[in-house]
């Protein structure tokens, strides 16, 4: 099965930038999506990014667009989310996922980005 595991989460000041990385290993012929969804303390979680596996195409939800910037390199197997511009309501555990068919299949284990000053 894919397997996801999540890095470069932590605590950044306000306006600061963030790299999340997002290994992946297993049959990840199969995918279509890789993205990065988030969930702050009693909220559900919501749609941060995703990148098209093949073509690199990348998807932004609105709060997003203009501060952020998703990656891929097939080769290695991996994905990455640059964050910038960082505010306060972006504090989350961050979690990485992958999509196939009509599913986000599989999911890591979340990595903790916390903004503050």
């Amino acid at each position: 099965q894919v397997q996801l595991v999540e890095s470069g989460g932590g605590l950044v000041q306000p306006g600061g930038s963030l790299r999340l990385s997002c290994a992946g290993s297993g049959p990840l012929y199969k995918i279509t999506l890789m993205g990065w969804f988030r969930q702050a303390p009693g909220k559900e979680r919501e749609f941060v990014a995703a990148i098209n596996w093949s073509s690199g195409y990348p998807y932004y939800a609105d709060s997003m667009k203009g501060r952020s910037s998703i990656s891929r390199d097939n080769g290695r197997n991996s994905m990455s989310l640059d964050l910038n511009s960082l505010k306060p309501e972006d504090t989350a555990v961050y979690y990485c996922a992958a999509k196939w068919g009509s599913t986000w299949g599989s999911w890591g284990q979340g990595t903790q980005v916390t903004i503050s000053s």
